[in-house]
């Protein structure tokens, strides 16, 4: 720097130890080098420093501002042949090039050694340098070979599967709680399979946003409910009701602007509109006063505090001119609050509340010096408790104030990491009957597999960019969870990492085998018995827990209540019609009975509209599979929120019980599920049996004389009930008229069959008949 910006032109040295007297920028006073034709007597001496245009020419050893050159067809800069506006070459070293258009200084920094610029490119510079000097964080972009995915045609898919292809515009401006929870699922579900396709293709911290995306592309495709803005409640959402991003409370018409805490509307009620508040949100942007539950203390919008220092006060306009209207019209006002999600710290979970009133209003200065604008909100009364059940449950956990009718403090004894009390404050019971507590499933016998199942060698956990990892080939490439532990997409069957695999307990993919996530207690219901519900929200997609007792091979008792049967017809729940058929639940001969050692998944009940959902999970190792009832939450569900599943239906069971859901769409009955020891169910034609060697199929058809299997449907539908599951298929050919058996066909692993051709027909019932059955199969 001895010959650099602040040297003298003329090349003579400067006397450095001269004291010069030094003042604060601010004070001096610019000072120019006198011409050669002016004289020294009326112009101030010149100075060390030298005045140059910002298009040169520069001399020797000074430095060009990078923003007003541009470099030559060579690629260096200002080595140009350039003449100057008077025909006069340039002299020195340093050329200029044409000028562009002014850019803002402090976006660039001076040319590097090597010629290249020192700015910060915004689009494509990925260092993980800190923000520094109020510049933005530059943004990640994709790989060069990463192709996006459409995805508008899984949207359609599920628009057309929720049958909101034909939502009328009455629907769109006023909805109901089906159209509701309808566009709530596609929401979600639409943004769960994006983030899985995403992730892999650009990890987790790419900044992309499926929420944003996913809400824009269904609003422009007109897919939202209760557009119509009101004061009042919101057709189909009630009081309680939670939501984990703010474009969910857009998409039914709760709350309509994305970032804005105020939501109001114009209402003619004099011969001038003026605006009333409709509805806010109150998140902890601003010094909000949350009160007891009732009590609301809201700041208005506005009024901030630069960095540069300046200080802007709030004005009374827009929002806070409409909650400032609504204070003297005392109109009801819709009240969302936003808490931290524990699961997410960066996230946060909206809860409606319900309805308050403006009580008053005043002006303050805030922390900053600020004058803002704050309003005291109450509660209405009357309605359900919302927000004051969530401080409640923090009482709770802190031993504030102890949990009302709690019989035991842990049912579990430990077995759980998370301890699950027993509450009653209905009546004077003090628990449901005996059983001993078991975190998951026990066999007998596993299932074999026609081929040995390969581990995974993920040491950190399986990863969703591995393509290499057996366990997420078996998943069609994709990790079926997030890194919340939210089931992505529904699937058939779901591979998990078995005892083989060297990932730790903690992988991704593990996510059932570490018992359950949340706070749970088991409750007295008021006419169901005992129930299930959670302490905490619960994120749509969760696991919550999996079914554990005991594997049932040979049937089960018919006092037996605590049985998990999927062999049962199951309706088509809307929330699991996914895009592909996949999601579709196909019969499987797994029954499990949780009457002497069970967990929690015992006491949930039946509902006709669930909230929960179960999903087939398999581990595999070596040769045997292990397969397991995951449960997982359909929707959003609030805290102390009875969590049910649909028990399904058996079309040969003729002992029904009256449905006590109480939901919009009660069946009005449900099957019992304890039956005879010989389980029997009749599907298409079929009888089918569970037996530790495999399935066993009984078709039902007339008598083939010659012994032949003609039968090509029902073979199909061997296959199609069993999967991939059973080790073993057998058919028995029946004839239903005469009771008699004559031909019986063994499917082995390797699709290897071996029939038995009976030359005197077996005349037997049909319990007889399948006890010989097992006889043969033990011999």
């Amino acid at each position: 720097m001895e010959q650099g910006f602040g040297s003298d032109p003329s090349g003579s040295t400067i006397d450095k130890t001269r004291v010069l007297d030094v003042k604060p920028l601010r004070c001096l006073s610019p000072v120019f080098p006198s011409a050669s034709e002016m004289s020294s007597i009326t112009t101030p001496q010149p100075s060390p420093f030298v005045c140059i245009t910002p298009t040169g020419p520069f001399p020797a050893g000074v430095t060009p501002i990078f923003p007003f050159l541009t470099p030559d067809e060579s690629g260096r800069m200002g080595e140009s042949s350039q003449q100057t506006p008077n025909r006069v070459p340039n002299q020195g070293t340093f050329g200029f090039g044409q000028p562009i258009s002014p850019i803002p200084v402090n976006s660039f920094g001076n040319p590097t050694a090597n010629g290249n610029s020192g700015h910060i490119n915004n689009v494509g510079d990925s260092g993980s340098g800190k923000k520094k000097g109020g510049l933005k964080k530059p943004r990640k972009v994709p790989p060069e070979n990463v192709v996006e995915v459409d995805v508008e045609p899984l949207l359609n898919q599920l628009l057309m599967s929720f049958k909101l292809v034909e939502l009328d515009q009455a629907k769109k401006a006023d909805g109901d709680k089906e159209v509701v929870r309808r566009i709530l699922l596609v929401f979600d579900l639409f943004r769960r399979r994006m983030t899985q396709i995403d992730e892999p293709r650009y990890g987790a911290g790419s900044g992309r946003r499926p929420d944003l995306k996913a809400s824009k592309m269904m609003m422009t495709k007109g897919m939202r409910t209760n557009q119509t803005k009101r004061i009042g409640n919101v057709p189909g959402i009630e009081v309680g009701d939670i939501f984990f991003f703010r474009m969910e409370l857009c998409v039914v018409g709760l709350h309509a602007p994305t970032m804005s805490g105020i939501d109001y509307m114009s209402v003619k009620l004099t011969k001038d509109e003026e605006p009333l508040a409709v509805s806010i949100v109150s998140s902890g942007g601003y010094d909000d006063d949350g009160g007891d539950g009732d009590l609301l203390i809201y700041t208005g919008q506005g009024g901030v505090q630069r960095k540069d220092g300046q200080m802007f006060d709030q004005k009374l306009e827009k929002g806070n001119l409409a909650l400032e209207k609504s204070v003297h019209r005392a109109n009801d006002v819709r009240v969302i609050r936003g808490v931290k999600d524990v699961a997410n710290p960066t996230g946060k979970i909206y809860i409606f509340d319900g309805l308050y009133k403006i009580q008053g209003s005043w002006e303050e200065k805030n922390k900053s010096g600020c004058n803002v604008f704050k309003y005291k909100l109450l509660r209405v009364p009357g309605q359900p408790e919302a927000f004051k059940v969530w401080k409640s449950i923090q009482q709770w956990r802190d031993g504030v104030v102890s949990r009302v009718g709690v019989i035991l403090p842990d049912l579990t004894s430990g077995a759980e990491s998370q301890a699950v009390c027993l509450v009653n404050d209905v009546d004077d019971e003090k628990g449901p009957a005996y059983f001993t507590y078991i975190p998951s499933l026990k066999y007998s016998k596993p299932f074999l597999t026609p081929r040995p199942s390969l581990g995974c060698q993920c040491l950190g956990g399986c990863q969703p960019d591995d393509t290499n990892c057996p366990c997420i080939q078996r998943n069609q490439g994709l990790l079926p969870y997030s890194s919340l532990g939210v089931l992505m997409t529904y699937k058939n069957l779901i591979h998990e990492c078995g005892s083989a695999c060297s990932c730790p307990p903690n992988c991704r993919n593990r996510m059932s085998q570490g018992g359950p996530k949340v706070r749970m207690e088991v409750f007295k219901t008021k006419n169901k018995g005992w129930g299930l519900r959670s302490w905490d929200p619960i994120r749509g997609g969760c696991f919550i827990c999996e079914y554990a007792g005991e594997v049932s091979d040979l049937g089960y008792d018919r006092d037996d209540n605590y049985i998990f049967d999927a062999t049962r017809i199951y309706e088509p729940l809307e929330a699991v019609h996914d895009y592909n058929d996949e999601s579709r639940k196909v019969p499987f001969p797994l029954v499990i009975s949780a009457k002497n050692g069970g967990n929690i998944a015992r006491f949930m009940n039946h509902s006709c509209s669930p909230n929960v959902y179960w999903q087939l999970v398999v581990r595999e190792s070596n040769n045997e599979a292990y397969y397991h009832i995951a449960f997982f939450a359909i929707r959003h569900i609030p805290p102390l929120q009875e969590l049910t599943f649909d028990y399904g239906m058996d079309k040969a069971d003729h002992r029904r019980k009256k449905c006590l859901c109480g939901s919009f769409k009660c069946r009005g009955l449900w099957s019992v599920t304890g039956k005879s020891t010989t389980r029997d169910c009749r599907l298409d034609g079929c009888h089918r049996f569970e037996s530790s060697r495999g399935l066993i199929i009984m078709v039902l058809r007339k008598y083939n004389s010659s012994g032949v299997v003609t039968d090509i449907e029902a073979l199909k539908r061997v296959f199609l009930f069993g999967g991939v599951a059973a080790s073993t298929f057998t058919m028995l050919y029946y004839h239903y008229e005469l009771n008699w058996l004559n031909q019986i066909v063994v499917f082995s692993p390797l699709n290897l069959s071996k029939t038995f051709h009976l030359d005197t027909p077996i005349k037997s019932s049909f319990n007889s008949t399948f006890q010989l059955l097992i006889k043969c199969f033990n011999h």
